[in-house]
């Protein structure tokens, strides 16, 4: 940590140069007093400071956190690069290597079986802009050059200057966007994670596997280890309660990711091209190799003319020239020449690795060529499966008109009446017969939204065809309540694409407390349908579905959230097991607390038996998708870590004690759940709750911060209302408030009830679940501060409902820290609580400056909205961009 620190003064000293050489010394001292445990300097400045005053002070605390962020990351970096332990033992960690090496035998058996599938989401969580994250990654790289022993003082003086400038930049450089991104803007910020990290992290993490299964002493062999990576994306195909995700731009996306899939293939293709230098009289080709280069010689005389001519008597480089031509035939829709697929390239490959193999060349067969064809697995020529979600009230709606107009045509569905398209629309016998045998009769879309659905399931189709059926074919239906809510879609589906051929993985999501218990008899409804059945059969019996973290922790709080969602997944287990169906369960988690955040390896490993199975999908989300991807190193820690813990799952040794350890406590979660719950619904039915959220934080000006292109509000609401307010702002306006109360609230009476302490703290050492439980809560109080959080609540003028809170949590904190056996919060997370104290300063004093905007804010006349031409709104949007830099799980 001594590195850390010092990496950081040096920063700081640039930045407080930068203020002093912008004029704003006067900032600068107060800050310095602040820092140093002085603040009472800051707190009078604050006391009196205009709003241009708070914008100045809000824009310097905001680039200190960003820089603060900075050094943690390189540091992290860095000492995961050396291999110096400082993040825990290798096991702890999540090491590969250990962790094949501690399970064993059974590691040559599962790993090539894993497939992990994270999926990329746009939820607006992440505050930075573009423009930031490129100053931020300039500096990162000129941090790393000054702190290199090998730089001597002219690098490390051309370091420094290269610092000072780009800080200034940064310093310079509004936090704010000035328009709200559209879909294809976030599609764009995506895209950049695959070429700028994941295209060299996942051929790092493949190897380490690799290597991790030769050090058990498992034979190399011919056959290679299969990708284990699946990349799935919902930028762009996500259109729950975002109008501007359309057909259109679904179509745009995948074409775009396809784009940039063809071109990594292509570069890297040409790349290993030029290495493959071997001749033939050393390396020959083999038979196979040489019948298909003979082949080539036909199928495009000209091209590989000048390839023979540029590389003679060098046949694998020849074959590898042929296909980085074809992928850029593809790209271009060359007919004739392109690849129809990227099973092709994949066989072009393993041709070549093959012949080497012959060859007696296993060196190159293995190397480079190898991270080719883990690209080509892994990524495909549409880089990661576009996913489609859509809110199950949309589809009812849309069939309420198409069924409507059978009616007016007195047409009948099986015998049944259709006099109630209202009613019609939710009868699961109706939707059923409709997506086995057809539409009776033609109907058209009159209504924009319907007329939408059936468009989205079209371009499916099209891009099936064009791309193949894994580029997007899993449509995921949120607020899943019942088997109609499955069904209406394939029901639609058939209405919008006939007998065309489409790949539809309908996947229903069980969000809220009721439905995630419901979800076996709805489960069981659907499974007994003839079209579930007809869509079974092709399908090996494999069934996905997604639990919601979100809704469900804002429906129940969070500890009971997190045992029925344990619950729920038991009794999912089960079902599948009966009906002999291959279960992968899609875990909806967000990054902060109080949206199933938290440590990822610590959450797998507490999964329930059977629920993971060697199988893993996950949604990555907002801020979160920086943290884990923005360093190739980290990255590939990421995914070693994800790996470790899906292999840890499953072993018998780790299955034996969470099974035992469950079945001890089953009597403790019934308990800790209903008087969590009992807690948390006592305060969320307390009237006025809304109103105190949205008075004593800054709720309504989130949306003008222009995050993403989704609207805060389910239906574009503005009412203070907590039903249509999403999880994501929801979690993001107690944040600011530093309570951060999504993460905690209800746990302390449930710990409070308990009288048996010595069984609660053998709890948490023996049942993975809880330890989670009270591990998040942990980081959730870390993070707060009663003191700050109380100035908030008081803005809103409801002392019983203030005092309620903070009385809970202080029964939270102390019923964790008497859980944990710990005189203070993180003591045994020594990096977690340098993360927290590090930033808390400046957090801190951007909670004291948002106060400050918020008070002036509320002295406006009552009925009088702040509109953004206010001179206070622009101030209180950069202390929300600052906290949410500073805070680093907002949502």
């Amino acid at each position: 940590m001594e590195r850390l620190a010092r990496d950081l003064d040096l920063l700081i000293q640039l930045h407080e140069q930068v203020l002093a050489e912008s004029g704003e010394q006067g900032l600068a001292d107060p800050l310095r007093d602040h820092f140093g445990g002085r603040s009472e300097t800051l707190d009078d400045l604050v006391a009196d400071a205009g709003p241009e005053e708070v914008a100045a002070m809000a824009r310097a605390l905001t680039v200190r956190l960003h820089l603060t962020n900075l050094v943690a990351e390189r540091h992290r970096a860095r000492s995961l690069r050396a291999g110096d332990g400082e993040y825990g033992d290798s096991l702890e960690a999540g090491d590969i290597a250990a962790t094949v090496a501690s399970v064993g035998g059974a590691a040559a058996e599962h790993l090539p079986l894993l497939r992990l599938h994270p999926v990329l989401t746009a939820h607006p969580t992440e505050a930075r802009r573009r423009a930031v994250a490129s100053a931020l990654h300039r500096i990162a790289e000129q941090l790393d050059r000054h702190v290199d022993t090998g730089s001597g003082a002219a690098e490390k003086a051309f370091a420094r200057r290269r610092m000072l400038e780009d800080i200034d930049i940064l310093h310079r450089t509004s936090t704010l966007r000035t328009t709200r991104p559209e879909p294809l803007d976030e599609v764009r910020t995506v895209l950049a994670i695959f070429e700028t990290t994941l295209f060299r992290a996942v051929p790092r993490f493949q190897r380490t596997v690799e290597l991790a299964l030769r050090q058990l002493g498992e034979p190399a062999g011919e056959e290679p280890l299969p990708a284990l990576l699946r990349y799935g994306s919902w930028v762009g195909g996500d259109r729950d309660g975002n109008p501007h995700v359309t057909a259109a731009v679904t179509r745009q996306t995948v074409e775009a990711q396809a784009a940039v899939a063809l071109h990594a293939l292509r570069v890297n293709v040409e790349r290993v091209a030029r290495t493959l230098t071997m001749d033939e009289r050393s390396t020959p080709a083999s038979a196979a190799l040489r019948t298909a280069l003979d082949y080539d010689a036909v199928a495009m005389p000209d091209v590989f003319a000048r390839i023979v001519k540029d590389s003679p008597g060098e046949p694998h480089r020849q074959k590898l020239l042929v296909a980085a031509h074809r992928l850029a035939a593809t790209a271009d829709g060359v007919a004739g020449r392109g690849y129809g697929g990227a099973h092709e390239l994949i066989a072009d490959l393993e041709l070549v690795r093959r012949s080497l193999l012959e060859a007696g060349d296993r060196r190159a067969a293995g190397g480079e060529l190898m991270h080719l064809l883990w690209m080509v697995e892994t990524f495909g020529f549409h880089l990661a499966e576009l996913e489609v979600r859509q809110h199950s009230a949309v589809h009812r709606r849309a069939l309420v008109e198409l069924l409507g107009q059978l009616r007016d045509a007195d047409v009948q569905i099986a015998g049944m009446s259709l006099e109630d398209p209202v009613t019609a629309a939710s009868d699961v016998r109706i939707l059923d017969w409709l997506a086995v045998h057809g539409w009776p009769a033609p109907v058209h879309a009159h209504d924009p939204s319907t007329q939408e659905v059936l468009d989205t399931l079209r371009v499916m189709a099209w891009l099936q065809e064009r791309w193949g059926i894994t580029c997007c074919g899993t449509y995921i239906v949120s607020f899943s309540q019942s088997a109609g809510d499955l069904a209406a879609v394939r029901a639609l589906a058939r209405l919008a694409v006939g007998d065309r051929p489409l790949r539809l993985d309908v996947v229903p999501l069980f969000e809220t407390g009721d439905d995630l218990q419901r979800a076996c008899q709805t489960l069981q409804a659907w499974l007994l349908l003839g079209s579930t059945q007809a869509w079974l059969r092709p399908r090996d019996r494999r069934v996905e579905i997604m639990l919601g973290y979100s809704d469900s922790a804002k429906d129940v709080g969070p500890a009971a959230a997190t045992l029925i969602l344990h619950r729920a997944q038991q009794d999912l287990v089960a079902w599948a097991e009966r009906h002999n169906l291959q279960l992968t369960l899609f875990h909806g988690r967000g990054g902060s607390m109080g949206r199933g955040g938290g440590p990822l390896q610590r959450a797998i490993t507490a999964q329930p038996t059977g629920s993971v199975a060697g199988r893993f999908k996950v949604t990555e989300q907002g801020e979160v998708i920086h943290a884990r991807y923005a360093d190739v190193r980290i990255a590939q820690q990421h995914l070693e870590r994800m790996a470790s813990a899906v292999l840890q799952a499953d072993s018998p040794e780790v299955t034996a004690a969470r099974d035992a350890a469950a079945e001890r406590y089953a009597p403790l979660a019934e308990r800790l759940e209903e008087t969590s719950r009992a807690a948390y619904r006592a305060l969320m039915d307390t009237d006025g709750i809304a109103d105190v959220l949205a008075v004593a934080s800054p709720l309504d000006a989130l949306g003008d911060l222009r995050l993403g292109s989704r609207p805060a509000r389910r239906g574009g609401g503005s009412g203070r209302t907590l039903s249509d307010l999403r999880a994501i702002p929801w979690v993001f306006a107690w944040s600011m408030t530093r309570l951060n109360l999504p993460g905690w609230y209800g746990l302390g009476a449930a710990l409070a009830a308990e009288t048996d302490r010595e069984a609660l703290r053998a709890a948490y050492r023996e049942w993975p679940v809880f330890s989670a439980l009270v591990d998040v809560a942990e980081m959730s109080l870390a993070k707060s501060e009663e003191r700050l959080a109380a100035q908030f609540l008081d803005l809103a003028d409801r002392p019983d409902i203030a005092e309620r809170i903070l009385a809970e949590l202080r029964l939270a904190r102390e019923q964790t820290l008497d859980v944990l056996g710990q005189e203070r919060l993180l003591e045994r997370k020594p990096h977690l609580r340098t993360a927290v104290e590090l930033r808390r300063p400046s957090v801190d004093a951007l909670s004291r400056l948002q106060l400050r905007c918020l008070r002036m804010l509320h002295t406006i006349d009552a009925g009088e909205e702040a509109e953004e031409g206010h001179p206070w709104h622009r101030p209180l949007l950069l202390t929300i961009n600052g906290m949410a830099a500073g805070l680093q799980n907002t949502g």
